[in-house]
């Protein structure tokens, strides 16, 4: 008889011996699924708070752009046909380049290939809002400028340095036409040191130079 219970005993330790593992992986399963729940997993979280913040980010950068075209920033600014004399004008200077109409619309074709059209939308912008005297206008139009193109939570925002950022957060508590007049000189000055030399050897200025060449030579 004692050897009997001993050999149960032997068995029901070997059994609970067993079952322990079996219950730290369930245990292990049902936290890894409370990990999951969380913001940084693949599966699809609608609920999750990061996720919902992420998409309100995403439609005001919508509502913003679609709100500033409206506004009247076309995609492309009406002009004549630019000249064989202005378009050799334009290699003299940046400041003949961005003078013209279909000066900015050639510049504006080419910062599009560089995924980086949005330092002449914020000059545009920025433009538009000098010609504005009604207060109420001022202050919306700055606002919509400071959304689209200055806040980091912008996918248009452009590059300026902490010193004209904080100039614009204390322009900001009273908006006027020329809020954001540091900024937009600091991307005039970006455009024309970086993006500037390369449009002048890009196929964009050559092949309409060459065209407008070809043409002054058959009339």
């Amino acid at each position: 008889p004692m050897g009997s219970e001993r050999m149960e005993m032997r068995k029901r330790q070997m059994s609970m011996t067993q079952e322990t593992p079996g219950s730290a992986q369930a245990q292990h399963s049902t936290g890894n699924r409370g990990s999951n729940a969380c913001c940084f997993c693949w599966c699809c979280c609608c609920s999750c708070s990061c996720l919902t913040v992420r998409n309100q980010d995403e439609e005001r950068a919508r509502r913003t752009s679609h709100e500033l075209q409206a506004e009247g920033i076309p995609n492309c600014e009406e002009s004549p046909a630019p000249t064989l004399e202005e378009v050799n004008a334009w290699a003299q200077s940046f400041d003949k380049l961005m003078l013209t109409p279909a000066g900015r619309n050639a510049f504006r074709e080419f910062l599009r290939t560089e995924f980086s059209e949005e330092n002449m939308l914020f000059w545009m912008a920025c433009e538009e809002l000098k010609q504005e005297s009604n207060k109420s206008v001022i202050e919306e139009k700055a606002r919509l400028i400071y959304e689209d193109y200055i806040s980091i939570l912008s996918p248009k925002e452009v590059s300026l340095d902490s010193r004209v950022r904080e100039v614009i957060n204390r322009n900001m508590l009273e908006p006027s036409q020329h809020t954001f007049d540091d900024a937009q000189l600091q991307i005039y000055t970006l455009m024309h040191r970086d993006s500037y030399p390369r449009f002048m050897n890009s196929a964009i200025y050559k092949d309409l130079l060459r065209s407008l060449s070809e043409k002054s030579i058959e009339a």
